[in-house]
């Protein structure tokens, strides 16, 4: 046997040594090294359990958590030494452990494969990486709030079709934003649970003859629960698609948000301004001030979506139980987390960077004839049926756009010719202000209710 396959775990079954090739085409180390922290951690777990039902001696436990906490913290200063040819993190601190205390260090990997091994890596790595994406989510949302408590009565128009529809206030339009993410919080939540079952012990796919305690394991790591089934604890990711599916709609609503964003600061609105520090210029015009940050957002939450669709299409014809496709779901995976924790990060450092035109947004919904729907409401307290109500509005908005005016602007006469029931009292409905303010109930855009949301969601997060 060669120099070079003593060295692999596995090498006493092959007498050639890896094509150099092979080692380059197979190794994963140059990503999964990321999960250094939560290989040893489950390694240290695992010691302890193997010194609990006697399998090692404790004297073998300590030596083998000495060495490991060793390697943690020399892997922590970038000081451990990385091999390609030992293919991945977990032999690669396997290897450091045997060659640093000998033939104790190739007891640890007694009772496990690493199989389970790496399912539990990455069940640990994730739900770390949901706690800390759960926080910017929060940290999004604050920023949100502070806004729309500011602008709780600022009026701008309600779109439907990228047309003016009725008057909302600023304050309530960015709420539709929070209870989005409140939703993305919830489903990421809800995907923490099942990710966090413990697949140790599992081994490489039929669990192991070993007297093992699984859920002194999980206890110890923090699991709330035991995979039940060990074909299924170390050959499915759907865990991981779950978190990616998630993600995708986090982002999806992030690009929504950062479309609006575009949209509003752009020449034809003017309804905000990005603070400079946010914004990018151009190499040819000097007059430009971009909104690149949320573009960038709007564009990487394509890669997110690719993500998603990368970790479906590795599992969709995986018969159990464990292949080597799985080492493919790392990357995919990676990109996701470090490009939603980004964008979140972008998206709280945005938000206070916003600068609202309260005129521009307050002459946009005039002119758009926002109050439309109030006048037919209005005509319907009068006894008008909706339906007759709504043709007789749209004939007077035909009529106040050929005179190049607003609904309010009319005169009292002008609005009669179309319904003798319009009384003086109707400038009042006529008023975004009292548009805004008539729609005073649960989910209303009043001011009133802005502030009623804005203290319920406070307590959300």
């Amino acid at each position: 046997m060669t120099s070079d396959q003593t060295k692999k775990p596995w090498g006493g079954r092959f007498t050639a040594p890896t094509d150099e090739f092979v080692e380059q085409f197979t190794q994963s180390v140059s990503f999964d090294k990321r999960l250094a922290h939560y290989d040893i951690a489950g390694s240290i777990a695992h010691a302890k359990m193997l010194a609990k039902t006697k399998i090692i001696s404790k004297k073998e436990c300590d030596e083998i958590l000495t060495c490991l906490k060793q390697i943690e913290e020399e892997v922590a200063s970038d000081q451990f030494k990385w091999s390609a040819s030992l293919e991945d993190v977990h032999m690669n601190i396997e290897s450091a452990l045997v060659e640093r205390i000998g033939e104790t260090g190739k007891k640890l990997h007694t009772a496990r494969s690493r199989n389970d091994q790496v399912a539990t890596d990455m069940r640990l790595y994730l739900r770390d990486e949901v706690d800390d994406i759960t926080l910017k989510i929060n940290a999004v949302m604050a920023a949100l709030l502070k806004l729309a408590e500011k602008h709780h009565d600022t009026i701008m128009p309600g779109m439907t079709h990228m047309q003016a529809a009725q008057p909302v206030t600023f304050g309530h339009h960015l709420l539709a934003w929070a209870e989005m993410l409140l939703r993305d919080r919830s489903r990421l939540q809800d995907c923490r649970q099942r990710i966090n079952v413990l697949p140790l012990g599992s081994a490489a796919l039929a669990g192991t003859t070993f007297p093992i305690d699984r859920n002194y394991v999980a206890k110890l790591l923090g699991f709330d629960e035991v995979a039940q089934n060990s074909l299924d604890a170390v050959s499915d990711r759907d865990f991981i698609v779950e978190f990616l599916a998630s993600a995708s709609l986090v982002m999806m609503h992030l690009s929504r948000f950062s479309e609006e964003i575009v949209l509003w600061m752009s020449e034809g609105n003017r309804f905000i301004d990005l603070d400079d520090a946010w914004c990018t210029g151009s190499s040819i015009m000097p007059q430009k001030k971009n909104p690149d940050i949320p573009e960038l957002i709007r564009g990487k939450t394509g890669r997110v979506y690719g993500d998603l669709i990368a970790l479906l299409t590795l599992m969709k014809a995986q018969p159990l139980a464990y292949n080597r496709d799985n080492q493919e779901d790392k990357e995919s995976l990676f990109d996701a987390v470090d490009t939603l924790k980004m964008c979140l990060t972008a998206f709280a450092g945005l938000i206070p960077s916003i600068t609202v035109n309260n005129k521009s947004m307050l002459d946009a919904a005039e002119r758009g004839y926002t109050t439309a729907t109030d006048l037919a409401d209005y005509l319907v307290l009068q006894g008008v049926p909706f339906r007759d109500a709504h043709a007789v509005v749209g004939k007077a908005v035909q009529y106040a756009s050929k005179k190049s005016k607003t609904l309010s602007a009319l005169s009292l006469s002008e609005l009669q010719q179309f319904s003798e029931l319009i009384k003086d009292d109707v400038f009042a409905v006529l008023k975004l202000e009292g548009s805004v303010l008539a729609r005073n109930h649960v989910g209303g855009t009043s001011p009133t209710q802005v502030k009623t949301q804005i203290a319920r969601v406070k307590k959300k997060i």
